[in-house]
């Protein structure tokens, strides 16, 4: 089988935004788990270049890794697959994640904390609920934060499986074939525009996103639509095909939409005072979704002329995603608190902030992939596993 390197790009790409954006959590008026001094509305409009679509693409490129990986499979896929997820999950929400949360608790919780971390640790494996804020909501223990793209991913990569597993294989290759007839030329750009513009219309307003997976129905609604699109559609050349000829007429589409996103929130007057009206609301909300899709094609269609073109640099960085993935949040929590009593400028720290957490997670990839028990804990083989040449995912399959 021959990899995509197209997609190792990309998926690099999005993790780099991933970064970005997380980072740009602490500058912004939106909650998160701490806030600089300086946060206030101004960066959210950089912000929301990539919220609409930044997740989606990597449920996505993990929907046609899924299929890439079960066609080669010789048996075992959901026990490995398992275990390249739900490992470094546990092992995240126990290691990675308790520092979030702590350092949460110390510069939100209303008259301060008191305690140690040794002490916040206890309560944290204890499944301690009272720590509440002024709006009476509490912080919900032990959790996952970050990592809820591990779960959402396992569950949608067993329903694939399921379809593989259980799905005569004349009857899986045939709605393989008619997923690549609907999805062909500007089908390609439409029909996942209106599946999105429908899961948005009918459920944001009904289902808060909560990344709490039992509840989450807006969020399983565009993420498994994705994920799926890209599992039926992996081997068909017609889809990529018209992405890549329709490159520029998506990536006009996603700017349009993202243009009209923001001058109707931020640039017209409008606030939580003065609400847009219901009917520009639904408006905006297609227009999310035409945002959301398109800018996925755009990349993927640009991205396809090197789908060929392999480099040492992809390889390395291939591999090195997903231990950065689980590493880079409590990094730049820790770090962003740690910088605060400094005063540095915000745009001066917020470019310190990247660079170090790029800094840190990339040295800290070089220690996890030369330690044969650390591997499997950030979702490595082992050392001794042979390579298997699979598609990108969000857990790399090669050694």
């Amino acid at each position: 089988m021959q990899r995509r390197h197209d997609l190792d790009r990309v998926r690099v790409f999005a993790f780099c935004l991933l970064v970005l954006y997380h980072v740009g959590m602490y500058y912004v008026s939106w909650g998160w788990h701490v806030k600089s001094p300086a946060a206030s509305i101004a960066p959210e409009p950089f912000m929301l270049l990539t919220s609409p679509w930044r997740m989606s693409l990597l449920f996505l490129i993990s929907g046609v890794a899924t299929a890439f990986m079960l066609r080669g499979t010789a048996g075992g896929f959901l026990r490995r697959r398992s275990r390249q997820l739900l490992l470094p999950l546990l092992f995240g929400m126990f290691v990675i994640v308790p520092p979030q949360a702590y350092l949460q608790v110390v510069e939100q919780l209303p008259g301060g904390y008191s305690g140690g971390w040794l002490d916040f640790y206890g309560k944290y494996l204890g499944a301690y609920h009272g720590f509440c804020g002024i709006d009476g909501k509490c912080l919900i223990l032990p959790t996952w934060n970050h990592l809820w793209f591990l779960p959402y991913l396992w569950c949608y990569t067993l329903s694939a499986w399921l379809l593989w597993r259980f799905l005569p294989e004349g009857a899986l290759a045939g709605l393989r074939a008619w997923t690549g007839r609907i999805l062909h030329g500007w089908r390609a750009l439409l029909v996942p525009v209106l599946l999105l513009a429908a899961a948005r219309l009918l459920l944001v307003a009904r289902f808060e996103q909560t990344h709490a997976l039992v509840d989450d129905w807006y969020n399983h609604a565009q993420y498994a639509s994705v994920f799926l699109i890209g599992f039926l559609a992996a081997f068909d050349e017609g889809f990529w095909q018209s992405l890549h000829r329709l490159r520029w007429p998506a990536l006009l589409l996603a700017l349009a939409s993202y243009a009209l996103l923001i001058h109707s929130w931020y640039f017209s007057g409008h606030d939580d005072a003065n609400p847009v009206s219901e009917t520009l609301r639904l408006w905006l909300r297609g227009a999310w979704a035409l945002d959301q899709w398109c800018a996925i094609a755009a990349l993927l269609g640009f991205a396809y002329r090197w789908r060929d073109v392999d480099s040492p640099a992809l390889r390395y960085l291939s591999l090195a995603v997903f231990p950065l993935y689980i590493l880079h949040q409590t990094v730049i929590v820790v770090l962003a608190h740690a910088l605060k009593p400094l005063h540095i400028p915000a745009a001066a720290e917020a470019v310190l902030l990247v660079v170090a957490t790029f800094a840190l997670c990339l040295g800290a990839y070089e220690l996890i992939r030369r330690v044969g028990w650390l591997r499997p804990l950030f979702g490595l083989r082992p050392r001794a596993a042979p390579a298997a040449i699979t598609l990108a995912g969000t857990a790399d399959a090669r050694s």
